[in-house]
């Protein structure tokens, strides 16, 4: 699976000048980030870190993971109205993980009391590594798929300029027009608009909800900046200015500082830390709301890593499914080994399975934001702790996906240039907008190429460990 960049490689000299040219490529097209130091002001900033060549991508990989994003747009639709499947899955989750089970609880409430809202909009984020199986054939094997703040559409619609550059500069023009254009920001404001619209409020705000440490605000800009292009205005909070200024009136409208809220999109949310008494009373007040919420609680409930295993049990996405038997193929074809390690026999089964070929597997919490997961003589350690335990159930297993590496240099700010192993990830975006029953769109929004050095097993872009990339189609 090598890209045609190995005389590159070979030459230092041409590998320094081309680094040159990409860094300040990527800054001129807005490749950034805020700095550690100072990551809430735009007065210092330095590019987000991206490889210096795009990495190779098998073409009909890449063609399937697109061909199957709508499928999981309505499969991620289906849980979230599916109160009987949450319930049933989650029962032994919430029983030990209490971050899941606060949101559970905020989910029953609004449900009880009536939900007020019509409109709803999904982005997320299926994201795939290639897997190479006995015979070395590459296979597409779902990791995740993130339906919370599934970031990066922004700054990954402007980084295939960013390696054209770098490959004309190295004389590779033809395979620099083979750069496939990539837009998600747009496809993703696209959605959001859709649902500011049915709403039906024109004066009305999309909000932003953001963290309180903003590095990576330049990438919520780019698609702030397509709504503001369509004359929709866009305001930017936290949790924190929810709880002190964010009201409902009697009809359950949404206000922030005396402006009605038509979508509220969390950028901010997803792991127990976002927390504290004050956010999830605010996070209560956003769900009770008539406001479209990007995800409401219940999509966010149906991204966690058990449902994602429990969607790998045999008849469950027929169930979920009904008359989608092609939908069905195309999901299950994605799927990695998924295993419960619920209390009982089949859980002690994967347990002692897991302990004694620990290498084979990835022990995954019921956490997002990349970093969480537990490799080798760590998941060992963890699982013998806690194999006699009901806080097991709040793990699931996986295999772990064997991927063929590909050399490159990891550009980042600071950071002496040298080439590395590497893997990759593909993120397909999906947008879906539903009101009431009715989907009204439904699509694949843009792709998203993350590359990593081998020796990090596990996190993100945002987390420090990846670096942003663009798939050459092989």
């Amino acid at each position: 699976m090598a890209a045609p960049w190995e005389d590159v490689l070979r030459n230092e000299a041409a590998v320094q000048e081309a680094a040159r040219v990409a860094v300040d490529a990527a800054l001129l097209a807005g490749v950034l980030m805020r700095t550690e130091g100072e990551p809430n002001a735009s007065d210092v900033v330095n590019y987000a870190p991206f490889t210096l060549l795009p990495s190779a991508v098998p073409s009909a990989l890449f063609e399937q993971a697109y061909a199957v994003q709508q499928d999981f747009n309505l499969l991620v639709d289906a849980i979230s109205q599916n109160k009987e499947f949450l319930e049933h899955t989650l029962a032994s989750t919430i029983k030990v993980d209490d971050f899941t089970a606060r949101l559970f609880r905020i989910y029953m409430q609004v449900l009880e009391e009536g939900l007020a809202q019509s409109v709803f909009l999904g982005i997320n984020r299926s994201d795939y590594m290639f897997d190479c199986g006995v015979d070395g054939t590459p296979a597409l094997k779902q990791i995740e798929i993130n339906t919370i703040a599934a970031s990066f559409g922004g700054l990954t619609s402007r980084t295939a300029a960013v390696h054209g550059q770098v490959l004309k500069v190295l004389g590779k023009s033809e395979e620099a027009s083979r750069l496939l254009p990539n837009n998600p920001s747009k496809g993703l404001a696209l959605g959001i608009a859709k649902a500011w619209e049915l709403y039906g409020s024109p004066s009305a705000v999309v909000m932003f909800l953001v963290e309180e440490v903003q590095r990576n605000i330049f990438d919520q800009r780019c698609v702030e900046n397509e709504l503001w292009n369509r004359n929709i205005r866009v305001i930017r909070r936290r949790f924190r200015d929810v709880f002190e200024k964010g009201s409902l009136d009697n009809a359950r409208r949404l206000y922030m500082d005396g402006q009605e809220v038509a979508v509220v999109y969390y950028r901010e949310g997803y792991v127990p830390k976002n927390y504290d008494q004050q956010n999830w009373e605010a996070r209560l007040l956003l769900e009770r709301s008539r406001a479209v919420k990007c995800p409401d609680i219940a999509t966010q409930l149906a991204g966690t890593k058990k449902v994602q295993q429990e969607l790998s049990q045999p008849g469950t996405l027929e169930r979920l499914l009904p008359d989608r038997a092609e939908a069905v193929a195309r999901i299950r074809a994605t799927f990695a080994g998924l295993y419960s390690l619920d209390v009982g026999k089949e859980g002690d089964r994967m347990a002692a399975v897991a302990i004694a070929d620990p290498d084979r597997f990835v022990l995954k919490p019921q956490r997002e934001g990349g970093g969480n997961n537990l490799y080798g003589e760590e998941l060992r350690q963890v699982l013998e702790k806690i194999r006699d335990s009901p806080e097991r159930t709040s793990y699931i297993l996986m295999d772990k996906i064997q991927p063929q590496p590909a050399m490159n240099y990891l550009l980042r700010a600071h950071s002496p240039l040298q080439v590395s192993e590497c893997i990759s990830e593909l993120g397909i975006f999906g947008v879906y907008v539903r009101q009431g029953k009715e989907m009204v769109m439904n699509k694949a929004a843009g792709h998203l190429l993350r590359t990593k050095a081998i020796e990090h097993a596990d996190g993100g872009v945002a987390a420090g460990v990846a670096v942003l990339d663009t798939p050459y189609l092989v």
